[in-house]
Parts: C-alpha cells; structure tokens; sequence
C-alpha cells in the first residue's frame, strides 16, 4: 500500500490501481482478490463454496416468500427487507442438523419448533412492526384461519400515521414449500373501518385454509387511508402499513 502525495486527489479505480481516502489521506493499492476460478475448483476454498452455497440458498428463499405473499407485501414493506428476510432465512437455515455443511436447506429447518419460531413474530416492514402500531386484543384461529379482534377502538388502538382517515384490515394464510417453491394463498374480505372511538368487533375469516406440504403461515395486514370527498386513497406515506406473520405451523 502507498500513499499520495501529489496535488491531484484521485478517488476509485484506473486500470489496476485503486485510490481511495482513509483518515483525511489519500492511498493507493493495486487490484488484488481471488478469481472466481480459483474459489470454485481449489480445495483450500472449499468453505468458502460452502458457505456461498448457503447464502444463495437463504436469499432465494426469501424470494420465494416474498413472491408468494404478492401484493401484501407490496403495500407493507422496507428498504431493507431483502437483507432482513436473508438474515431470518439464514438462521432457519442453521436449524437443519440433518444436512452436511453446504446443503442446509431452510425447507428442513422449518420442519423443527425453533425453525418455525424464528418466522413466527417477522414484519415486513420493519418501520411499522405489528406491535408497535396495534394495541388492541385479538384471537387466532388456526382451523380457520380467522382473526377476531373484540371491541377495537382504532383512535386509541393503533397508532396513526398523520392524515390518516381510516384503516383496512385483513387476514390471510399462505401454504409454502420451500423445497419445491409451491405455495397457495388465501385471503379474508377486507374489513375498512374509520378511525374514530366507536368500538366495533371485526372478525378476518379466510375464504379456505390451505394446506399441503411444507408451512403455513398466518398473516394479518394493516393499511392506512386518508378519505377526501368521499373518496380513500391510499397514503404516500406507507411507513405504518403492516404485514405480520402471527402465527407458523
């Protein structure tokens, strides 16, 4: 590594020298690394294939759950959800104890409690987690999938994002294989309530329970809207939307 002393401070790479700012200075290194040769064929790398291996597996993983969640992801989701899916996904990876290092696969770590706990309780949209905007009392049904949620006051319940006029709500439970990437998801009718102190019960019930193999996933979604003349629109602003996994089996 050599430092630079000229009057010229050049930042980023020409031909094979690369310069780049540390602690107010400017240094210089010439382009090094392992060629991707080397990594795929040497034994001396051969954790490091392991490891990649893994890693790709994780984030096609979480790929294929956001696919199979469609649109309620769309509407309920961060920045960084694809590095917090990869990161859940790698964890539920680990919990394969069956599979030789390289081949863990998340199919087979959900097959264990600890695997199901890991996605059990994940938001999708990490700025609005479903505890943090819901406060109200509600009871899950797994035979049917159903959501009741009994004297829901939303103007004390939830906390609001600024203009919002109303909030939809809704339920869904999506069957997943993560193995052969099959899925099936159903939904609840949308329940639309204005936010103000009348109490009502609202109870999200699935058209079906799907099932099959791999997992079920129990879902409920939160959407904010701003009615103007009569009509709702959905806000910009859809930091407080909500979309959380209340339940795995």
């Amino acid at each position: 590594m050599a430092k630079s002393n000229g009057i010229i401070k050049i930042e980023g790479t020409v031909e094979d020298l690369t310069f780049y700012k540390k602690d107010g200075r400017t240094f210089v290194r010439r382009k090094g690394g392992i060629s991707k040769e080397r990594i795929e064929s040497e034994d001396n790398f051969v954790r490091t294939r392991e490891n990649n291996s893994e890693f790709g597996h994780s984030g096609s993983s979480g790929k294929v759950l956001r696919l199979a969640l469609g649109s309620l992801v769309f509407k309920a989701k961060d920045s960084q959800l694809s590095s917090r899916l990869l990161g859940m996904m790698s964890r539920v990876k680990n919990l394969d104890t069956v599979s030789a290092r390289g081949k863990r696969k998340v199919s087979i770590g959900l097959t264990s409690t600890e695997g199901k706990l890991a996605l059990k309780g994940f938001d999708f949209n990490g700025n609005a987690p479903f505890k943090s905007v819901f406060y109200a009392s509600y009871d899950l049904d797994t035979t049917t999938g159903s959501v009741s949620i009994v004297d829901f006051v939303p103007a004390e319940q939830l906390q609001l994002p600024q203009g919002a006029t109303h909030v939809s709500l809704q339920s869904a439970v999506l069957a997943i294989d993560f193995e052969t990437e099959v899925s099936e998801l159903r939904y609840s009718p949308v329940v639309n309530v204005p936010i103000n102190l009348t109490a009502s019960s609202p109870t999200l019930t699935p058209t079906s329970v799907p099932t099959g193999t791999g997992v079920q996933l129990f879902l409920i979604s939160l959407t904010f809207y701003q009615e103007i003349n009569g009509v709702q629109y959905s806000l910009k602003n859809e930091s407080f939307n909500v979309l959380h996994v209340l339940e795995v089996l």
